[in-house]
């Protein structure tokens, strides 16, 4: 049995991991602008638009039909650049069996065209909105840390989401479509 000073202890502990718990979560929504809708997991994409690297505008909707991974990224991001190898075996991979990987460029066009052209990759990519309310923001990365990757069903829905990089077994899982993320 506990003494009655190692319950106090035992209780004030409980508290500061709940507050804890509660700021850290608190502190994540104070990026989210007032009036902005983040999608969460369950909801339905935002059908945005955004420029390819051709400068023409391709809208998420465009990918209907098809299990799409989206993948946020940066120039400047070593995990980011890291991850892109295992994206572009899972794109070669899974694109016969109707997955696609779309990788969003947080970063500036110019920047993404030189990195692309030292390191090319075979999968689409388009540019996202740094303004706020920033484009990973939208699709649910309120602390708006890159790598983050979000996965849509063939309806549009989403199915995860998740920060930092994504290995080849988490690749294989998200983008199979027998298997559930």
């Amino acid at each position: 049995m506990l003494s009655r000073t190692n319950l106090v202890i035992l209780a004030l502990a409980l508290l500061a991991a709940i507050a804890g718990g509660w700021l850290q979560h608190e502190s994540s929504q104070t990026h989210v602008p007032p009036g902005v809708q983040v999608a969460n997991v369950g909801d339905l994409r935002p059908d945005i638009a955004l420029l390819d690297l051709d400068g023409k505008e391709r809208r998420l909707s465009g990918y209907q039909g098809r299990r799409l991974l989206l993948n946020f990224w940066a120039s400047w991001c070593k995990p980011c650049l890291a991850e892109m190898p295992a994206l572009n075996a899972a794109q070669h991979k899974f694109a016969d069996q109707g997955a696609i990987v779309l990788g969003i460029a947080m970063d500036e066009p110019d920047r993404v065209r030189a990195y692309l052209t030292q390191h090319p990759v075979d999968y689409p990519i388009l540019i996202g909105q740094l303004d706020s309310p920033s484009t990973s923001l939208r699709f649910g990365d309120t602390g708006e840390m890159l790598p983050y990757s979000v996965l849509l069903d063939e309806n549009g829905r989403i199915l995860a989401a998740h920060r930092g990089p994504l290995d080849a077994n988490q690749l294989d899982r998200w983008l199979s479509p027998t298997t559930a993320p």
